[in-house]
């Protein structure tokens, strides 16, 4: 008997590949602001790319560089990328202001 593969329930949203200026901040062990962008979005959250490393369920703030959009979130997952530093994906906690994106009725 095979060994059960460990699944990912997919995602209730969708992505929007989308560069918005953000701040991060709120690292454990690096303190301080960092300008950086995402990669994508959704309504309920984003990939950001950073240079620091964060761990699971780390909590930060993103607020964007425009815009009146600040929120609490949860790092999803961080993954290593080649001579970029780290994709991060945050679910939004405590969202604040406008997003780019906003959820459809329904959803």
């Amino acid at each position: 008997m095979g060994v059960p593969k460990n699944t990912v329930p997919p995602r209730r949203e969708t992505r929007i590949p989308m560069e918005v200026g953000v701040h991060i901040t709120g690292h454990p062990a690096l303190p301080g602001t960092e300008t950086t962008f995402t990669e994508n979005v959704s309504p309920r959250g984003a990939r950001v790319l950073s240079i620091r490393r964060w761990k699971p369920n780390d909590r930060l703030t993103i607020s964007t560089l425009t815009g009146s959009f600040r929120s609490l979130a949860r790092v999803a997952y961080c993954q290593m990328v080649p001579e970029a530093g780290f994709a991060v994906g945050l679910e939004f906690i405590e969202p604040n202001g406008s997003w780019v994106v906003s959820e459809t009725p329904g959803t």
